[in-house]
């Protein structure tokens, strides 16, 4: 019986101003073969900070969102597989030995080539198990040429190949999102401004009434029919927020297409 080729696994983080992440972040991927950082333009010394670990830098500072961003990164990864990873997302010990079973194992023929994982946010101190919010699965583990990035903006997604099989590991994927409300203000207001771009080059027309619907019914979803309250006041807290963001976003196109000066600033 012949053997299975040797895979090789390419981790990839896609940062921008993620100095306080980026080391932390590294160091759990050290079970991959390969770490390739791609740098959407920080002005912080994240670059530095990623070199110092050995991993692999790119620079693409003409940032046109996370799904091309991505798809940028894939083209330039070694790996036969890839592993996507955000700065402030960590891998444990257990995760990372059950990706490196799966690429380690893996027959291109029977096995599995797109895994998704269960990802579990950490916000204000308290990992969210209620809301929505887990098990939130994310495909992230896949065979380079089993799937691509779409170019959404914010919100990108894994497009599958017609026919691929795709599985779901068991741990999960930690992710270290909001610390504090100033810190998950700040980036609700970026990806209220890069959904906003996408919907506004889409054609969408919102009201600010159908921003408000939204909210509500955003915030109450995510307290009352996902049950939100068991994760305490923190559960309180973050269906409120998500609402205000929800409404944000709807916001901010409202306003974009009503100035054309803010529109062709935020076109990059």
């Amino acid at each position: 019986m012949m053997s299975r080729p040797v895979t090789s696994l390419t981790a990839i983080v896609i940062a921008r101003n993620e100095a306080s992440h980026i080391e932390d972040c590294l160091r759990t991927l050290d079970f991959a073969d390969e770490r390739l950082v791609l740098d959407g333009g920080s002005d912080d010394d994240t670059v530095a900070r990623a070199k110092r670990l050995g991993a692999r830098v790119l620079e693409q500072p003409d940032w046109q969102g996370f799904g091309i961003q991505r798809q940028r990164a894939q083209a330039q990864a070694r790996g036969d597989w890839l592993l996507m990873v955000d700065a402030d997302e960590r891998v444990s010990p257990m995760l990372g030995r059950e990706i490196r079973a799966a690429v380690d194992d893996t027959d291109p023929e029977t096995s599995p080539q797109v895994y998704e994982i269960p990802r579990l946010t950490s916000v204000f101190g308290r990992f969210i198990r209620h809301g929505g919010w887990y098990p939130d699965w994310v495909a992230r583990l896949y065979a380079r040429e089993a799937g691509h990035y779409d170019s959404a903006r914010v919100h990108e997604k894994l497009v599958p190949v017609p026919g691929v099989r795709v599985a779901r590991l068991e741990q999960p994927l930690l992710h270290y999102s909001y610390t504090s409300v100033d810190q998950y203000l700040v980036k609700s207001a970026r990806y209220a401004q890069e959904w906003a771009i996408e919907k506004d080059r889409q054609g969408m027309q919102p009201t600010l009434a159908q921003g408000l619907w939204h909210a509500v019914g955003c915030g109450l979803r995510m307290y009352v029919l996902r049950a939100g309250f068991l994760d305490g006041t923190e559960g309180w807290l973050l269906a409120l927020l998500s609402a205000h963001s929800t409404f944000v976003k709807y916001a901010s196109l409202w306003v974009r297409q009503r100035n054309p000066r803010d529109q062709a600033i935020g076109s990059g």
